[in-house]
């Protein structure tokens, strides 16, 4: 039997995030919802272009194929479209062979607020606004920044890098750095309190999950040798020693893990970035999304102080 929604780790996706709509985007911002329509009627069998999201999606539902009595992951459309002008996103998704079957469609509202009602533990758009109405209502999501799309379809594994203050822990930590811009207070202050566990972030549950899935893959392939593990998980922080000391105690206290983890002590992630090549990377704070190709998928998390100062600004239509 298939796990029930609210067992599964749930990711909602806007088409902003999963599809290119560039020219979809152009037609809606210069001449209007009417010719908007129009053209996604007479484009409706002409499948939307990958979009930056679309390799970790892919990838993430393969974990359904690896684990076909549980299905314990789903991906939920959640878009801003009517069900009429988002047909040609189903037609999309259809054309890629990508199991989705779940959406909300809006007619021009967020959808953010129904992120609870689909157990989702992830929201990703390109549209700024929406992700920032979720976030302050407490609700996971990212703003997918614009990157080029690498979908090699024989890299099966999926890679998934996070940054861990103001994203898998919450803010406190970067509150008293940012407070002075004082390194010593920041390292003193981790380092009295490293037994103690940090706060969950805004992706702390989909951390938790992913993790989860992990456990499965090692029982999997406790059974079976030849298995080819889907998830990798890694944590790329700023951080240095003493501080990852606080790092590591709040991992174990929620009793997760990550395959790889780097204290890079302000080094460029970029530079672990580019090697680690991950189908996506989580942060908060603009600034460290940034790679000298531009083909590593970035998502900031406008979470806590980093981005109490930050306006937002939309991307239009879904």
């Amino acid at each position: 039997m298939a796990y029930p929604i609210e067992r599964k780790l749930v990711v909602g996706i806007a088409s902003s995030a999963l599809f290119d709509l560039s020219e979809s985007h152009k037609i809606y911002e210069t001449e209007g919802i009417n010719d908007y329509r129009i053209h996604q009627e007479k484009n409706i069998d002409n499948p939307f272009p990958k979009g930056v999201a679309f390799p970790f999606i892919r990838r993430f539902l393969s974990i359904n194929k690896a684990f076909p009595k549980q299905s314990p992951v789903e991906v939920v459309l959640l878009s801003r479209n009517s069900p009429e002008t988002g047909l040609r996103v189903f037609r999309s998704i259809k054309h890629y062979g990508l199991d989705v079957t779940r959406a909300a469609f809006m007619t021009g509202r967020s959808p953010h607020e129904y992120l609870p009602a689909f157990n989702a533990s992830l929201f990703l758009s390109a549209n700024e606004d929406d992700v920032r109405e979720a976030i302050d209502t407490n609700y996971p999501a990212g703003v997918v920044l614009p990157s080029k799309v690498y979908d090699d379809e024989l890299d099966t594994e999926l890679r998934v890098a996070f940054d861990f203050d103001g994203v898998i822990a919450d803010d406190e930590a970067e509150s008293v750095y940012k407070k002075n811009n004082d390194l010593i207070e920041f390292q003193a202050h981790e380092s009295k309190r490293q037994s103690i566990p940090h706060q969950p972030g805004p992706l702390a549950d989909l951390f938790k999950k992913l993790s989860f899935m992990q456990k499965l893959e090692e029982k999997q392939l406790g059974e079976d040798p030849s298995y080819k593990k889907i998830v990798r998980i890694a944590i790329v922080t700023a951080r240095n020693a003493p501080s990852h000391e606080r790092v590591v105690t709040t991992l174990k206290t929620w009793g997760v893990s990550a395959d790889e983890s780097f204290f890079l002590g302000g080094m460029e992630k970029s530079r672990i970035l580019t090697i680690l090549k991950p189908h996506m990377f989580f942060d908060d704070q603009r600034s460290h999304l940034q790679s000298p190709a531009g083909d590593i998928p970035m998502v900031h998390i406008p979470f806590g102080i980093a981005n109490n100062k930050l306006t937002s600004h939309s991307t239009a239509s879904e």
